[in-house]
């Protein structure tokens, strides 16, 4: 079950980052979550990015894992300052953050 809870982490990271620098426009469906709030979707995938990456149970502490996958999206904000489509925001990063530490918190207490 392990192996199934990582794979399914790494292959999530890929996505979110193949999703993340292509053309808003070229994904399919993306107009069903411009119902949701940008910052609400990005809190939404860094939670289960969070999440997902703690059930993984990696060798390395929660907090390090937490600010590895924070940095994930610090990167590919970076990644947006050169896109001619898509834009670095600081709300971006803040609902990042806000999704990775309600992930930590939550699997923390339901140890």
């Amino acid at each position: 079950m392990l192996k199934i809870i990582r794979f399914t982490f790494i292959a999530s990271l890929f996505l979110v980052f193949f999703l993340s620098i292509v053309p808003a426009s070229t994904i399919p469906n993306f107009a069903i979550l411009s119902v949701l709030s940008d910052k609400l979707v990005h809190a939404l995938i860094y939670f289960f990015l969070g999440y997902i990456g703690l059930l993984s149970r990696f060798e390395i502490s929660e907090i390090l894992l937490i600010f590895l996958i924070f940095s994930f999206g610090l990167i590919i904000e970076i990644i947006h300052l050169f896109h001619p489509y898509r834009y670095f925001e600081y709300l971006d990063l803040l609902a990042n953050s806000i999704g990775v530490t309600i992930a930590l918190l939550i699997f923390r207490l339901k140890k």
